[in-house]
């Protein structure tokens, strides 16, 4: 395959975009918290980029699309360190069937594993320790979102290859392809379910903040949210127009179905909030947006532009109905990543089945598309829960998830990086801490 310089550009492009997302995240996650806690809360996404970046091209990129090993995840040495990945035997760079180097794919692949760890920082925030948090991010992308791609992405047991579920339910057509294939074009299985039940499995486990429902807990800055929220917008172009892996029309109608469903999605959260509360809040628009990139995250290639609208409209309603279950049941998941990744991931995953242009149900497709990706949606809540909870447990018996109750009334900012985001708050928190 000769080089194709045009798509090259517009996957390294996509790739920095993508990584963006992460910082991105950490304003929008930071901007939520109270301030004593903000430098920590930032600090968990800028942790997950260092730890991932490593790990990632040590055993991730093999682990997600090397060679299978029952379905599962690919051999952790088959490529490790990226051995035979980005240069051939003859010492001539990789390209791949875009015309790309395998090199920006293993760029565009990392981007996605970061952000995927990062968004489950949402769950934790003002009480674990960070070293913990550390340790985990090396377990989890280990063990759950590198054998969550692989499945998916690599050829394994969920995507559409030889040996998945999908050509064991439905079989192969004439040329030998599966007559009905999972649908996850940017990620609703791999990164937001898989990051939605592990913030929930993880926020059970950990604990409520002190104070949880019995004190506000509200933003502390707003216009951080609003500015991390656009830039996860505009970065999210990057996520879902670069999965089409080439500049090409599928990139141009992701990039045209992100912006109508998150457009829609902002304006029914709105709508939904000024109903229920009596006010459309900047903190509803923020988080509509993120709810209708979340749910087009999985479809933004295989809808038209107005069923994106619908998509969208139904994550924006759910997602903000979804965020108030935490009340409701008690569990503290600080910053609703369960309400906007898993619930959002989960209304994209599966509407796919009835909206996808060619195989949906109300397409004439039948009812295979619905099933395979119910299917899909369920196998990705299950193997992430539980090897979630496998993790998050022995990391508590071991290491110790909760930082002490004196740093976490006075600030982890203060208490545990020794610097706090406003100086006024940092003779607070040290005063409390001594009081306590």
């Amino acid at each position: 395959m000769e080089l194709d310089t045009g798509a090259t550009a517009w996957m390294l492009t996509s790739a920095s975009l993508v990584l963006l997302m992460t910082p991105a995240l950490a304003f929008f996650y930071g901007g939520m918290v109270r301030g004593k806690s903000v430098l920590n809360m930032m600090m968990m996404s800028f942790g997950a980029i260092g730890v991932v970046t490593i790990v990632y091209v040590l055993w991730g990129w093999s682990m997600s699309y090397g060679a299978d090993v029952a379905g599962i995840f690919g051999n952790p040495f088959d490529q490790f360190g990226l051995s035979g990945t980005i240069w051939d035997d003859s010492g001539e760079f990789v390209i791949d069937g875009f015309g790309v180097p395998a090199a920006v794919g293993v760029a565009f692949q990392v981007t996605f594993a970061i952000i995927t760890v990062a968004l489950i920082s949402g769950s934790l925030a003002d009480r674990v320790k960070f070293g913990t948090w550390l340790v985990f991010v090396a377990l989890w992308v280990t063990v759950a979102y590198f054998p969550m791609a692989h499945m998916v992405w690599g050829g394994g047991a969920l995507s559409g290859a030889e040996g998945s579920i999908a050509r064991a339910l439905f079989g192969t057509d004439a040329d030998g392809n599966a007559v009905t294939a999972p649908i996850d074009f940017a990620g609703g299985t791999v990164v937001h379910i898989n990051a939605g039940i592990a913030g929930l499995v993880l926020a059970l486990i950990v604990g409520r903040r002190k104070g949880f429902g019995k004190e506000p807990m509200r933003p502390h800055n707003l216009p951080f949210v609003m500015l991390g929220a656009a830039l996860l917008w505009f970065g999210w172009f990057g996520f879902n127009a670069g999965s089409a892996f080439t500049a090409d029309g599928n990139a141009g109608l992701a990039w045209v179905n992100t912006t109508a469903a998150t457009a829609a999605a902002m304006l029914t959260w709105l709508l939904t909030e000024k109903f229920r509360d009596g006010h459309a809040t900047s903190l509803g628009a923020a988080s509509g947006i993120v709810a209708g990139l979340v749910a087009i995250t999985p479809a933004a290639g295989a809808l038209r532009p107005v069923t994106s609208i619908i998509l969208g409209a139904i994550a924006g309603v759910l997602c903000a109905l979804a965020v108030g279950l935490k009340y409701k049941f008690g569990y503290d998941d600080s910053l609703d990543v369960v309400g906007v990744h898993l619930v959002g991931g989960l209304v994209g995953t599966v509407l796919i089945g009835f909206l996808a242009a060619d195989t949906g149900l109300l397409f004439g497709g039948g009812i295979n598309q619905l099933v395979i990706q119910v299917i899909i949606a369920l196998a990705a809540v299950v193997f992430s829960g539980l090897v979630t909870l496998v993790i998050g447990l022995i990391l508590k018996a071991t290491l110790g998830w909760r930082v002490p109750e004196d740093v976490e009334v006075g600030g982890i900012d203060q208490s545990v990086h020794g610097e706090t985001a406003y100086e006024t708050l940092g003779a607070g928190a040290r005063v409390v801490t001594e009081v306590k």
